[in-house]
């Protein structure tokens, strides 16, 4: 049986081969393998400090993690885990990548070292997929506020509604390597119509981050995206007036596919006066990066200063003028 012909019995729901109860009406599931069928053993490669993994390979025996260079562990989870089921291509060379990079720091701004780019140095720059999940949805959304809207004699009125919303291709990060604001900084710049079955890059190793989240994990997560999602375009769209508070939402699934996609991106680390600082780029659009830098005391001090300096002149000005 493919996966495309699992539907619950109930609620006609697509079902994934782990699903054991649908996640729309919480039916059980029917059984899809035979149960001596044997579970495939899946190998990860955790760190010890960030606590990201990566699917093991004997053709890749770096002890370091790509993510963060702390010490990693060979791990055998005792749980059956989720695997990528699509790979987005790396689009973006290597070369493109390190030009980027450049660029990038030559654009942070009077408040960073002035040779930040001519002493800094790039320590390394790896090709690493990180992992989501990307869900569709159709979903009930029944709602209630107040807001300043024909509230006439008091500041308040109550308001309700429900509405039907559509949600569709949303990137919910299942990455532990990087943090949820550099994968929300990247989630876009994807085309997720040229994934394929295998990661294909430029040249080069090929790094896949592990899912190594449950699956009750999994949807937790998806339905707080929901959550939020459904939330703002409430507050956005459907609720009158110009000012509101106390919203409310109650959402009711009618439909949910998740897949779960591997998204390429280049980590790149680059030390300046002895310290590592760590940047990202989408492997599919060079342009969307975002990283850390130091920044230039000596010129924030100088910056309160003059500012200090001009508000007692200016004051002085002032004070002359009235007197």
């Amino acid at each position: 049986m493919s996966v495309a012909d699992l539907v619950c019995g109930r609620c006609d729901s697509p079902l994934e081969i782990e699903d054991l109860r649908c996640p729309i009406c919480n039916r059980a599931a029917p059984l899809t393998a035979p149960k001596d069928a044997p579970e495939a053993a899946v190998e990860v490669m955790r760190c010890d400090s960030c606590g990201a993994a990566v699917t093991y390979s004997v053709r890749e025996l770096a002890p370091s993690c790509v993510f963060c260079g702390s010490v990693t562990h060979l791990e055998v989870p005792e749980d059956p885990l989720e695997q990528t089921g699509c790979f987005l291509p790396l689009t973006v060379p290597r070369d493109e990548a390190v030009a980027a990079y450049k660029a990038w720091q030559s654009g942070l701004g009077w408040f960073r070292p002035a040779n930040l780019g001519s002493e800094s140095s790039l320590e390394s720059l790896i090709p690493l997929w990180w992992v989501g999940w990307v869900f569709t949805a159709d979903a009930t959304v029944s709602w209630a506020a107040d807001s300043d809207f024909s509230s006439r004699r008091a500041d308040w009125a109550p308001h309700a509604g429900q509405v039907e919303i559509e949600f569709e291709d949303i990137v919910v990060s299942a990455s532990r390597g990087l943090s949820a604001e550099e994968t929300d900084h990247l989630a876009d710049t994807y085309d997720l119509d040229s994934a394929g079955d295998e990661p294909v890059s430029n040249g080069g190793a090929v790094i896949v981050e592990q899912f190594d989240v449950p699956r009750s994990t999994a949807r937790q997560r998806v339905a707080s995206m929901l959550e939020r999602l459904a939330r703002s375009r409430i507050e956005d769209s459907h609720i009158p007036g110009s000012n509101i508070r106390n919203v409310r939402t109650s959402i009711l699934l009618r439909r949910l596919v998740t897949r779960r996609y591997a998204f390429p991106s280049y980590v790149l680390a680059y030390k300046y006066r002895g310290e590592l600082y760590r940047i990202v780029i989408s492997g599919q659009d060079s342009t969307r990066i975002l990283g850390t830098a130091p920044y230039a005391v000596a010129k924030i001090v100088l910056t309160g200063c003059l500012g200090l300096i001009g508000g007692a002149a200016m004051l002085a000005a002032l004070i002359a003028l009235f007197s």
